[in-house]
């Protein structure tokens, strides 16, 4: 019983450290995203300082970037041309705080580096042949900004020290009838997994359902991966 009580003082001196070195607080205040995410995410929201591996799916990164915006956060959205502002507006994002840089060159990196010191939520998509998810002194330098500035970075695909990598898969589209009629709502499996817990939580949601709002199907369910990197490939579903 003795080693155990002397035992709590290392265990808080042991956080203290390592609160420093990532140069945030682990239980500090995340931004609150839509209810369907906040039992799936790490913390319940988008964690100030931490970088997020998004799949490819303009629905799931709205969808995360929704409430924020709603919050009056500005966004910024970077390396994504065919992403407009209507569909930003439909998913209930504030126009008058979205950010839109659609081909930021080459240098893309420090043009995502420049943007977070400026906007709190800010989403890229890394061109095609990119090698930032090997990581690098610029990623290096980036992840120190995010921690500095407590802003939140959403990349869609793999990325090094991703706070949590948070998936998409088996869509199914309703609405359609036989050969004919329009597409209404999808159904699909969305899974979170992060650095702080070897389960990978997920649920089954409509994003977006028939009237463009989402919907948690059920609850969420814990599932055992294998963590061998902290990079993870990522599907693209529209």
């Amino acid at each position: 019983m003795r080693d155990q009580v002397q035992a709590v003082p290392d265990i808080h001196a042991l956080r203290d450290r390592l609160e420093r070195m990532q140069g945030r607080r682990m239980d500090a205040p995340v931004l609150p995203t839509h209810p369907a995410f906040s039992s799936l995410l790490p913390g319940g929201g988008l964690r100030p300082g931490s970088a997020y591996a998004l799949a490819r799916s303009a629905s799931l990164l709205l969808a995360l970037m929704a409430r924020p915006s709603q919050d009056g956060a500005w966004c910024g959205v970077i390396g994504m041309p065919e992403l407009g502002a209507e569909a930003a507006e439909k998913y209930g994002l504030d126009l008058d705080r979205l950010v839109f840089i659609p081909d930021p060159g080459p240098r893309w990196l420090a043009v995502t580096a420049t943007i977070t010191e400026v906007l709190p939520v800010v989403a890229v998509r890394p061109p095609a042949g990119s090698t930032a998810a090997r990581g690098g002194a610029e990623t290096t330098r980036l992840a120190a900004r995010l921690r500095d500035r407590g802003s939140v970075l959403l990349v869609q695909g793999a990325w090094p020290q991703a706070e949590a990598v948070i998936d998409v898969a088996d869509p199914q589209w309703s609405g359609l009838g036989q050969g004919h009629g329009y597409l209404a709502g999808r159904e699909l499996t969305v899974s979170v997994s992060s650095r702080r817990s070897p389960n990978a939580r997920r649920a089954r949601m409509l994003l977006p359902a028939a009237d463009g709002s989402i919907e948690l199907l059920g609850a969420p369910a814990e599932r055992l991966v294998p963590r061998e990197r902290d990079v993870y490939p990522v599907r693209a579903v529209g």
